[in-house]
């Protein structure tokens, strides 16, 4: 028998608070892991997508959704899955279609583990209860006779069993769990992603100007010292090795591939705006600035004293915790350019972090 899944997605996602399917995990959106897991599976024959943006239009509802699904196949098994569910394996979607060839319709589900109790406050027997999941499906004329009804029910189970059909139900997977809230994104990445981690090298050196009257920014901070830093921006020195380093971790280039000193837009531009463009870019691939270590080579001024403001405007610029921002400064002991008072110079590494999928 040709066996057909619709992914169903066309849900508006009000306890979430956004459209939750269409939001990314591991850089891809929701609905295409349980898409691609239906995909790939041996004895599924073809799949498609039930929403807004995919080749079968949803509808209002759930019940309309599926009514739609029904109405596109020409398989005689068809299962149906809530594109919010992104854990979905492939032995799920095996049990599934067993049992479906076994009795005709099934569902999958996981038992009640945590003690249960009513609104009076009385224990409920937990033994025997389950949390009902998706794949659920059957024979599609099973189906297609259920959803004949204008009743309104929760599952498709439901509605099979309103038609006086029977169903199985089968294990499930917790990671197979339905995303419903915010925090439940975060618990999807530390489920199914593996984590990685990057670290970027920035450095930057720029000599003082001959212009008596330019000002002195050093990591965001404007310094009582004359004159500043030569460059086609502000001259930050220390902003420019931290922008350099999270392009680097990210993979992303470098400062001078992205604020070239040829365009005159950033003629003069606080280097602060460059290290949040770059925290911008290497989010774009999914990385996630987590922690920044500054070194500073300097005769003069003395950098240490105001450490603190400039740990807090790094910290504002990445969106980390000052605590994630460390600076240190040291002096060259007058051997070369910077021992000479000629210049400044800065390294910096950050350490990323983006999950993935496996």
């Amino acid at each position: 028998m040709k066996i057909a899944a619709a992914v169903l997605a066309a849900g508006s996602g009000r306890r979430f608070g956004a459209d939750k399917v269409r939001l990314t995990l591991g850089g891809i959106p929701v609905w295409r892991w349980s898409f691609d897991a239906l995909a790939s599976h041996p004895r599924v024959d073809e799949v498609c997508l039930v929403g807004p943006d995919g080749t079968v239009p949803g509808g209002e509802t759930r019940p309309d959704s599926v009514r739609a699904a029904l109405a596109h196949t020409d398989a005689e098994i068809l299962l149906l899955h809530d594109g919010a569910r992104p854990g979905l394996s492939h032995d799920v979607i095996s049990r599934v279609i067993e049992a479906i060839e076994r009795v005709g319709a099934a569902g999958a589900a996981i038992p009640a583990v945590d003690t249960l109790r009513n609104e009076g406050g009385d224990i409920l027997p937990r033994d025997g209860v389950f949390m009902m999941q998706t794949p659920q499906g059957g024979r599609v004329d099973w189906l297609r006779e259920a959803y004949a009804t204008t009743a309104d029910f929760t599952d498709d189970l439901a509605y099979l069993r309103a038609a006086g059909h029977p169903f199985e139900v089968v294990l499930g997977d917790p990671r197979n769990f339905k995303l419903t809230y915010p925090d439940d994104l975060q618990r999807a990445e530390s489920l199914l992603l593996s984590p990685e981690f990057r670290t970027g090298l920035g450095y930057d050196v720029h000599r003082f100007s001959t212009d008596p009257g330019r000002e002195l920014w050093l990591g965001g901070v404007l310094f009582d010292h004359k004159p500043g830093l030569e460059g086609h921006s502000d001259a930050d020195v220390i902003l420019h090795a931290v922008t350099d380093a999270i392009l680097g971790g990210a993979s992303a280039g470098d400062i001078g591939v992205h604020f070239p000193p040829s365009d005159p837009k950033w003629k003069g531009q606080r280097s602060s705006l460059f290290v949040k463009e770059a925290v911008r870019i290497a989010g774009e691939k999914g990385w996630r600035v987590r922690h920044l270590d500054i070194a500073v080579q300097a005769e003069h001024p003395r950098i240490m004293p105001r450490a603190e403001e400039i740990r807090a405007v790094i910290a504002e610029a990445t969106g980390l915790e000052e605590d994630d921002v460390s600076i240190k400064a040291t002096t060259q002991e007058g051997l070369g350019a910077i021992g000479r008072g000629e210049g400044i110079a800065a390294f910096a590494t950050a350490t990323l972090s983006r999950f993935r999928r496996p």
